[in-house]
């Protein structure tokens, strides 16, 4: 019975995309949170310094999570990918650094709760470019082993 569950959970994972992208970023999310904490709460580092430095850790989590898994490119070069994917993350990251100002320093949001909201809006640009122009997503492409 687990193991049919277990089954049918990654067989609908294998043919939603946008499933494994959601779980590949909310664990870089998760990442990118769990070091916002620590670096601005713990370290008392400046909340926007903070921020740039968990995007980074969280940057290469979220590349290989999405490479591998969310959209299964392991032919493209990966040199290539990770400049067109470091280029899209410097945008998200411009992004998130003028929201994170503008959600924290004039809308008076709580900085964790402001990344939350924040990582959503970049979310939904990442994807977009991410499967369009850095990993080049094709669904007919994608084999499901049955």
């Amino acid at each position: 019975m687990i193991e049919k569950l277990f089954n049918l959970g990654m067989g609908i994972l294998e043919k939603h995309v946008v499933l494994r992208f959601i779980i590949s970023g909310g664990t870089s999310a998760v990442v990118d949170l769990f070091f916002l904490y620590i670096f601005h709460n713990i370290l008392n580092i400046h909340y926007l310094l903070s921020a740039v430095l968990a995007f980074i850790i969280a940057f290469f989590v979220s590349f290989t999570l999405h490479k591998f898994w969310t959209f299964k490119s392991h032919a493209e070069q990966t040199h290539k990918q990770v400049v067109m994917y470091l280029g899209t993350s410097l945008f998200g990251l411009s992004l998130n650094t003028l929201l994170m100002y503008i959600f924290v320093d004039h809308f008076h949001v709580q900085v964790l709760l402001s990344q939350i909201f924040v990582g959503i809006i970049v979310a939904f640009s990442s994807f977009f470019i991410s499967r369009n122009f850095v990993f080049k997503y094709k669904k007919s492409e994608i084999k499901i082993e049955q």
